[in-house]
C-alpha cells in the first residue's frame, strides 16, 4: 500500500524538481537583473540628454523585468506548493482510505496552470530583455557595404 502510494507520488515530484530547477534559473537571472539595476541607478544622475533618455528607457525595461520574473518566481512557488499537496493527498488517501483522487487531480491540474503562467511570465521577461539588448541602427552602420 505504502509502495504504490510513493509510485503515484513519483510524477509529482519529478514535476517539483523541475519546478526548483526554474527556481533556480529565474533566481540568478533576478540577481542579474538588479545588479544592472543599480549599476543603472548609479548612471542615471550622472547623465544628461540623450544619453539620459537611454538610462531611464533602460531602467524602465529593467524595473518590468523584475516585476515580470518576480510574478514567475511567485507563480512556480505557487504551483510547488500545490505539487507537495498533491503528494499529501495521495499519501492521506491511502492512509484514511478516503476518496480525494479528484481533489489530488484537480490540485495537480493547478500545479501545471501555474507553472505554465510562471513560464510565460519567464518568456515575457525573456522577450524584454532581447528587446533592450537590441544594437541601435546607428551603431550598425547599415548604409555602408563591407
Amino acid at each position: 500500500m505504502i509502495a504504490q502510494s510513493i509510485q503515484l507520488a513519483l510524477t509529482p515530484v519529478f514535476v517539483l524538481v523541475a519546478i526548483g530547477n526554474l527556481m533556480n534559473t529565474m533566481s540568478s537571472r533576478l540577481g542579474r537583473i538588479v545588479d544592472r539595476s543599480r549599476d543603472l541607478q548609479r548612471r542615471h544622475s550622472t547623465t544628461s540628454g540623450p544619453e539620459h533618455d537611454a538610462v531611464v528607457r533602460e531602467i524602465r525595461i529593467t524595473d518590468r523585468r523584475i516585476e515580470l520574473i518576480g510574478q514567475a518566481i511567485l507563480l512556480l512557488v505557487l504551483s510547488g506548493i500545490s505539487i507537495g499537496l498533491v503528494c499529501a493527498m495521495l499519501f492521506l488517501e491511502e492512509l484514511l482510505r478516503v476518496n480525494i483522487q479528484r481533489f489530488a487531480a484537480g490540485t495537480f491540474l493547478l500545479a501545471i496552470v501555474l507553472l505554465m503562467w510562471a513560464l510565460l511570465l519567464f518568456l515575457r521577461e525573456t522577450r524584454a530583455a532581447a528587446a533592450a539588448l537590441r544594437i541601435p541602427a546607428s551603431y550598425l552602420e547599415l548604409d555602408r557595404k563591407l
